[in-house]
């Protein structure tokens, strides 16, 4: 049935992200993780007040690192119609922006009202993430050999051959060497499972698959992305400790329950957006000069599937006559 095309929000939070890595970008290897941010959420805040759409903020920024903070139940955009849910990271990979590191991104997702997975205080999941050639070929619940073998399958080429990421930590110990045992590569990455789970729906990036235990709120995120981008993810809330998991289940959520792409994110009228902060497999980073900067971005929407990277130019002399922040 012909349809007219329908507004493409995401064309519009991309204004938002940009603004937020060019002021995060400033703070590239300073060491400065908490002023980084604050110029990050500075810079979105005022940005998503202009979008038209009646936003209720519900993956916020802050609660886990004592940041500054667009809060969880903040409304946001200029009150008009569309109602959605809206996921915020405005660094994904702050320590490595202070440290001058790869893969730091700025990223926004929206949906329509009531379709994203509200994580409250819990803020780890452990998940499996795949590109568009795997959706439905994995399994949380079998083994990390299995997936691989499965993944392997689904791409045509051995397990020996694939690369799987994996966030650096020691929570990680036994999963890094199941992966070794099952004789896949792995790359080890210090901050970013947003990045890190887009890069599996990103064709020149080399990563196969997303193991392990993150953040829900990027999980969150990441669902949005790769729900338009075709890909996969899976995951189940992982409590730290078992004063966490009975707070959790007081509050009614439930640690054992397989988290699937609908539960993370149930429809598929979602945007994405995210820009590069530092240089990645991703995006490229913030890239300044006399007279302004260069920003590069990943634009997704979920009912066409159109994944657009939109490399744009800002001038100083223009943008600061418009904007308060001095980026």
């Amino acid at each position: 049935m012909d349809r007219d095309p329908t507004r493409n929000l995401a064309l519009e939070i991309v204004r938002v992200t940009e603004a937020a890595a060019l002021a995060a970008g400033r703070f590239m290897g300073r060491g400065d993780k908490e002023a980084a941010d604050h110029a990050a959420v500075e810079a979105m805040r005022l940005v998503l007040k202009t979008v038209s759409m009646d936003g209720v903020i519900v993956i916020g920024e802050g609660e886990k690192d004592q940041a500054p903070m667009l809060y969880n139940g903040e409304f946001v955009g200029n009150g008009s119609p569309p109602e959605v849910d809206v996921a915020v990271d405005p660094i994904d990979g702050t320590r490595p922006l202070a440290f001058g590191r790869t893969n730091s991104i700025a990223t926004v997702a929206i949906a329509p009202r009531g379709t994203m997975f509200d994580p409250g205080p819990f803020v780890y999941m452990n998940k499996i993430a795949v590109g568009p050639e795997v959706k439905g070929k994995i399994n949380f619940d079998a083994s990390v050999s299995e997936n691989l073998k499965a993944i392997a399958a689904a791409k045509r080429k051995a397990v020996k051959d694939l690369t799987t990421i994996v966030l650096d930590r020691p929570r990680h110990e036994s999963l890094i060497a199941e992966i070794r045992q099952a004789g896949a590569r792995i790359r080890l990455i210090p901050d970013g499972d947003v990045a890190a789970a887009l890069m599996t729906a990103w064709p020149d990036s080399g990563i196969d698959v997303l193991f392990g235990i993150g953040g829900t709120p990027e999980g969150v995120l990441a669902a949005c992305a790769l729900r338009a981008m075709g890909g996969e993810i899976q995951g189940r809330l992982y409590a730290r400790n078992e004063e966490e998991l009975r707070r959790g289940q007081e509050m009614g959520y439930d640690f054992e329950k397989l988290l699937t792409m609908d539960d993370l994110v149930s429809s598929e009228d979602v945007f994405f957006a995210a820009t590069g902060i530092t240089d990645g497999e991703l995006l490229r980073g913030v890239k300044y000069f006399g007279e302004g900067a260069e920003t590069d971005s990943l634009v997704v929407r979920g009912l066409t599937g159109t994944v657009r990277q939109i490399h744009a130019v800002h001038r100083w002399e223009k943008l600061q006559n418009l904007s308060p922040i001095q980026y």
